[in-house]
């Protein structure tokens, strides 16, 4: 499995973020072909500090092929350009190989 992580740093207004990111950019992404789940957060916590991310997005792939055939799509070309109309801190764009931990039901 390949995963896409996005971090967004806080944005100057909050509000209007969450709004656009809701109603324009979450169904945008919804769309990117070869995608095995979603999910995100407005909610990112760092302990007793305050975070450096406000949300967080995350999308499962079947490989790092079906992530960048999504990403080179029409509809990833739509959400990459949306970005700048909601993340005015940015984002952090990463992606990765996962590999499952080993079980640990067996280990003494």
């Amino acid at each position: 499995m390949h995963k896409l992580l996005v971090l967004y740093p806080w944005p100057a207004d909050p509000e209007h973020f969450e709004n656009h990111y809701r109603t324009v950019h979450l169904p945008l992404a919804s769309k990117l072909p070869g995608v095995l789940g979603a999910r995100f957060s407005l909610s990112v916590n760092a302990g007793p500090e305050k975070s450096p991310y406000f949300a967080v997005f995350e999308a499962d792939f079947s490989d790092a092929q079906s992530l960048e055939s999504a990403m080179a799509s029409e509809w990833g070309q739509k959400v990459e350009a949306d970005v700048p109309n909601y993340a005015t801190g940015g984002a952090v764009v990463l992606n990765y190989a996962v590999e499952p931990l080993a079980s640990t039901a067996d280990s003494p």
